[in-house]
């Protein structure tokens, strides 16, 4: 009994705090992204960069063009991508919106400029979209950008659903699949794939001898140097208790997106092999 009323007295606490967040940080009155009953009817599969990507495209190539894709972060570096033709593209890391040296974030806002297929942008509500770069968009009639609230919320189920449902917050995103998902269910979709999302960073996850966390990882396309150099960089600052901590959080907001996903009538479908997400069913898909 005492077990369930401190449960209860979290989860109000949690609430009201997720309550205050949304005050604080959340945009109001954001247009909510909607789709056509066709666009809906084609279901959409959202592509993680895992490196396990390039054998679903070369073993399920036809399934993903009967399918609307959602690409995200460096995608678009790809050579892949304008064979893709992604209908939505989805960024979250604020790296990709400051003025910077590194090659690769310079050459993914050049290949987004040159998008020529309809392409609906995702870029976080709280980010100044005067930057230099989603100005270079301006003039791609192709491609139309959508903001969306990155509000980390969490406490009472029905507080959750309200708030996941207004577009106000989302399970904490840990990464960057996590808005993805949960924009494709804000736009209505209903059968979500979820390909190329490996998550496996456990196994390259190792400490050296002056105790920094070193964690390789892997994509789908070929990595620039810089980009590892930075990331390798920013491991070093962290210790490793906070890194599997972050870890818990990812992998803890895929089952309350699986949760909500069910509240809605939606489901998710993780066709990855091998991935360590353990909250979605999982399918083989092969043409």
């Amino acid at each position: 009994m005492l077990d369930k009323l401190s449960h209860t007295f979290a989860a109000l606490w949690q609430s009201l705090l997720s309550f205050i967040k949304v005050i604080l940080l959340s945009r109001f009155f954001l247009h909510k992204p909607k789709c056509s009953k066709e666009e809906l009817s084609r279901g959409i599969v959202v592509l993680g960069n895992g490196p396990s990507l390039n054998d679903t495209i070369a073993n399920a190539g036809k399934f993903l063009s009967n399918h609307n894709l959602l690409a995200v972060n460096f995608a678009a570096c790809a050579d892949v991508f304008t064979t893709l033709r992604p209908r939505y593209y989805l960024l979250a890391d604020p790296h990709f919106f400051k003025a910077t040296d590194q090659p690769n974030v310079n050459k993914m806002w050049q290949r987004l400029s040159m998008v020529d297929w309809n392409m609906t942008l995702f870029v976080p509500a709280r980010m100044n979209t005067s930057t230099d770069h989603l100005t270079s968009l301006a003039g791609n009639r192709h491609i139309s950008i959508t903001k969306y609230n990155t509000t980390p919320v969490e406490g009472l189920k029905t507080v959750e659903n309200m708030l996941f449902s207004s577009g106000l917050g989302m399970p904490r995103p840990r990464n960057v699949l996590i808005p993805s998902i949960m924009m494709a269910l804000q736009m209505g979709y209903k059968k979500i794939y979820v390909a190329g999302a490996d998550h496996s960073w456990m196994k390259t996850l190792s400490v050296d001898d002056n105790n920094n966390v070193v964690s390789i990882q892997p994509h789908f396309y070929k990595e620039d140097d810089k980009e590892v150099q930075r990331v390798k960089t920013e491991y070093m600052h962290y210790p490793l208790h906070t890194i599997i901590y972050s870890f818990y959080v990812a992998f803890k907001s895929y089952f309350t997106i699986a949760r909500y996903a069910k509240h809605i009538g939606a489901s998710i479908i993780n066709i990855t092999p091998g991935s360590f997400i353990d909250a979605f069913p999982r399918e083989n898909v092969h043409d």
